[in-house]
């Protein structure tokens, strides 16, 4: 069983309790470590990352909604000592165990990796359709 570092905890700060509570409970039913990467996010941020084609989108969930939170985060695979961006077991363990913990708790969620026109496999929301 994992536990999120004091490092991806303090990543978590301003992000929406519903989805805090998922990354919480997935991380201790995974069969990978994984770090969460990014919570909120700055608009200077979204910029860069619009900018680099990184993000396809200036209204991301990352940004705090007007409820003030962040809907959003970023996860990444934690393998050997190092984040590993590339095998996808990492990101289908992060996958399988976010999903489960989702439904489990109630939660809507979506994944990037289940997108088609711009796969985010690190990003994971809480859809528009019930938390605007």
């Amino acid at each position: 069983m994992f536990t999120l570092s004091p490092r991806s905890l303090s990543r978590l700060d301003g992000v929406h309790p519903d989805l805090v509570k998922v990354v919480k409970r997935a991380i201790k039913d995974t069969s990978v470590d994984f770090s969460v990467v990014e919570g909120v996010r700055t608009l200077a941020k979204q910029r860069e990352y619009f900018t680099k084609g990184k993000s396809t989108t200036m209204n991301s969930r990352h940004l705090a909604g007007t409820n003030g939170l962040s809907h959003a985060v970023d996860l990444a695979p934690w393998i050997n000592g190092e984040i590993d961006w590339v095998h996808p077991q990492g990101w289908n363990a992060i996958a399988k165990a976010m999903k489960m913990a989702a439904l489990n708790m109630g939660v809507s969620l979506e994944w990037g990796g289940d997108w088609h026109t711009f796969v985010d496999k690190p990003h994971w929301q809480l859809p528009w359709s019930k938390y605007p």
